[in-house]
Order: structure tokens, then C-alpha cells, then sequence
């Protein structure tokens, strides 16, 4: 099994600029539609096999799972933040598909 990233260092320094420029204007609102975009240029640069991976996740599905999972937050009192990078990963490699 072979596997390559093949995103260039200024390809990765743009997206990560589009990024900020989404998230710090809107105080972190917008950081699910960011985090696809982020990972959307990730998955076209990633090649496994031969094969492209996409990504079809929408910042709208992340949006009501990110409320969901900040109101579990609040709730727990910091408790449930835990899980959520598992969550989000969970959330990204669903929406993660061979070309």
C-alpha cells in the first residue's frame, strides 16, 4: 500500500490564511465551515493507492453538531469537551470517501 500527500507548503499557508480569515471576523461562528474547507484541501492532496480521498462534509452539518456538542460541554461542566476531537474525527472520516 503506498499513500502521498502531495499539498505544497504555500498551497498550506493559503488555506490556512482563508481559514483565519473565516473563523476571526466571526468570532469562532464559523469555524465548521473553516475546518471543511481545511480538510476538504487535505483529503484532495492526499493519495492512498493511487486513489484521491474527497471530502463531502457542509460547515452546516458541523455547525448543529458543534452547538450540540458545546451545550454537551456546558451541561458536564468541561467534561464532555473530551471527546470531542474523537467526535470530530469520527464526523471527518465519515464524510471521507475514495475518488
Amino acid at each position: 500500500m503506498q499513500s502521498e500527500f502531495n499539498g505544497k507548503l504555500l498551497g498550506l499557508i493559503g488555506i490556512s490564511l482563508l481559514c483565519s480569515i473565516i473563523i476571526i471576523p466571526t468570532l469562532g461562528i464559523a469555524t465548521p465551515w473553516a475546518v471543511c474547507i481545511y480538510v476538504k484541501w487535505h483529503a484532495k492532496h492526499t493519495i492512498i493507492n493511487g486513489m484521491h480521498l474527497t471530502f463531502d462534509g457542509k460547515g452546516i452539518s458541523l455547525f448543529g453538531n458543534w452547538i450540540k456538542w458545546l451545550l454537551l460541554s456546558i451541561i458536564t461542566c468541561g467534561i464532555y469537551a473530551l471527546w470531542i476531537p474523537i467526535k470530530m474525527q469520527q464526523w471527518v472520516t465519515s464524510h471521507t470517501h475514495f475518488e
